[in-house]
């Protein structure tokens, strides 16, 4: 296969991934007909990038997989926003991290594409690549690792994932230019499994763990984790940041969460206590908006119907027009709307929502 090399990593982008931070992923504003609404996307990345966010997760799962493939004409557009929207706050500096999806060829191919609209990482999920095996998804990553940095994706079976083993995130991780790993199968013993994986590795200082786990995010943040290296040492492994689908809603409150983490593993009592509290109502509205209930079925819709409500987005299209809210998600989202308003930032969107759809 003939792979498009691309240039080394900028070491500051590298070092900021590594320091942690809140990356939402970015969903897709559509139109009544299920046209990208541009006005609306690029509102979107406005959105996240002044609530706080360290950068933007784009074509991801929140983003929908179908353009992917069936939509796959929106997929240069949404990055190219995206990209457009980052390129408006040069001080800040967005991260851009692009998902990659499918068999080697596409996920070669859709890396290419993200390096030439300057996208600096790609986050590459088993989404797409049928039955290849372990040592063909490290073969895979290792390709797609010539174009940009990887960023492993354990993504949930709920939602098109599948078990990978502790060995595969040890290899994984021992790939020279896998920068990170989004741990998101919603599981304990497999999120441990990603953790001891890349502590054997030997690059546990290279490679950022990040929660994807929407429903224990303040706990995998406040964790620390005893694992052992490649030699039997002990050390200890941090969750440095969150790359979430909850957190492409009421992203200014996750930026405070973070602030939070940084001052309770610090040793401040109240930040901790703060957060003790914040945990069950986050995972509450979490199961809520993810459709828990539902086998995570209204997942995207629920982010939508947030935003909705917001006014970021116009209404609740996705691409597959029999994708929507489940019965009584609804309901549930007012419930949760109602109970914990010191997680919305209503405010803060209101604020700027003009300016943000100029």
């Amino acid at each position: 296969m003939s792979v498009i090399v691309s240039a080394p990593a900028d070491p500051s982008i590298l070092s900021r991934f590594r320091q942690g931070g809140v990356i939402p992923a970015h969903p897709l504003a559509l139109t009544a007909d299920r046209r990208l609404d541009e006005r609306r996307q690029l509102a979107l990345s406005r959105y996240q990038i002044e609530a706080g966010s360290l950068g933007l997760a784009v074509a991801v799962h929140s983003t929908q997989f179908a353009i992917h493939d069936r939509h796959r004409h929106l997929l240069e557009p949404v990055l190219a926003l995206a990209a457009e929207a980052a390129g408006e706050y040069p001080d800040r500096a967005p991260l851009l991290i692009a998902g990659g999806t499918g068999p080697t060829a596409q996920a070669v191919a859709e890396a290419e594409l993200a390096a030439s609209l300057g996208f600096h990482m790609v986050l590459l999920s088993t989404y797409g690549a049928g039955r290849l095996s372990e040592d063909e998804l490290l073969e895979r990553a290792r390709e797609v690792s010539h174009v940009l940095p990887v960023i492993g994706f354990y993504l949930q079976r709920a939602v098109g994932g599948r078990y990978l083993s502790r060995s595969f995130w040890q290899r994984l991780a021992e790939l020279p230019n896998v920068v990170g790993i989004k741990i998101a199968p919603f599981d304990r013993y497999a999120t441990l499994d990603v953790v001891h994986g890349v502590g054997l590795s030997g690059r546990a200082d290279e490679v950022a763990l990040y929660t994807g786990n929407d429903d224990t995010i303040v706990i995998d943040l406040l964790s620390s984790f005893a694992s052992k290296d490649e030699r039997g040492r002990p050390l200890r492994l941090e969750i440095v940041g969150g790359l979430l689908g909850q957190w492409a809603v009421w992203v200014q409150n996750a930026a405070e969460i973070m602030q939070l983490v940084k001052r309770a593993k610090a040793g401040d009592a109240e930040a901790m206590t703060t957060l003790l509290e914040v945990n069950p109502k986050l995972t509450d509205a979490n199961g809520v908006i993810f459709d828990a209930a539902n086998d995570f079925a209204g997942c995207i819709p629920g982010i939508h119907e947030v935003l909705r409500r917001q006014g970021l987005l116009e209404g609740v299209w996705l691409l597959d027009e029999d994708e929507r809210l489940s019965p009584g998600q609804l309901a549930e989202i007012d419930r949760v709307w109602d109970a914990y308003p010191e997680l919305r930032d209503d405010a803060f969107v209101a604020e700027n929502l003009d300016r943000w759809l100029r």
